[in-house]
C-alpha cells in the first residue's frame, strides 16, 4: 500500500508535532522520507531574544528521500567577533536562501535605519521551495543587514543587527 500525504495533511501533521513534546519523528513512504528532529529549549538558557522558528518547515512529498531537520535553538549562537554589545542579532532559525523582499522587484521588508516592532516580518528564508517569513521578537532599529539578497545562509547565522528600543 503506497502512502501519500497532500500539503494540508502534512501541514496538520507538522502542526501537531510542533504542539507536542516529541523530539524526533520519522515517516517514510514509497517516494519520500520525512524526519523531524528538535531540541526543546530550557527556559533558563535563553540569554537574548531569538526569532521564532516559522512553524516547522514543511517538506514536499514528491521528492525522493526528503530529509528535514527542524531545530529550535536552546541558546543563542555565540556573538560574532567584533559585534557590538548593545546590538541584538537576528539569526537564521534554519538553513535556507535569504530574501529581503516578498517577491523579485518588490520593496525590501526592512532597510538599514528601519524601525521594527515585535512580530514584524523582516525577511524570508526559502527552504525546500517553501517561503518562511521570519518575524522578530524585538523592537528597535535595523543598524546592519549582514547578508546579500539571494544568498544561502546557515542555521544560526547572523542576518541583521538591531539596536533595541
Amino acid at each position: 500500500m503506497a502512502m501519500q500525504l497532500d500539503h494540508d495533511q502534512l501541514h496538520r501533521l507538522l502542526a501537531a508535532l510542533a504542539d507536542s513534546d516529541i523530539q524526533e519523528f520519522r515517516l517514510e513512504g514509497d517516494d519520500f522520507r520525512l524526519e523531524v528532529r528538535r531540541n526543546l529549549p530550557t527556559p533558563a538558557a535563553t540569554v537574548a531574544p531569538l526569532m521564532p522558528v516559522a512553524a516547522v518547515a514543511e517538506a514536499p512529498t514528491s521528492v525522493p528521500e526528503t530529509r528535514m531537520d527542524a531545530s529550535i535553538p536552546g541558546t543563542p549562537p555565540p556573538p560574532v567577533p567584533g559585534s557590538r554589545g548593545d546590538l541584538l542579532e537576528i539569526t537564521a532559525p534554519m538553513v535556507g536562501t535569504f530574501y529581503r523582499s516578498p517577491a523579485p522587484g518588490e520593496s525590501a521588508f526592512v532597510e538599514v535605519g528601519s524601525r521594527i516592532g515585535v512580530g514584524q516580518t523582516v525577511c524570508i528564508l526559502e527552504a525546500m521551495k517553501l517561503m518562511n517569513e521570519l518575524e522578530t521578537e524585538v523592537s528597535g532599529e535595523i543598524v546592519e543587514i549582514l547578508v546579500d539578497n539571494g544568498t544561502p545562509v546557515e542555521f544560526g547565522q547572523a542576518l541583521m543587527r538591531v539596536k533595541p528600543s
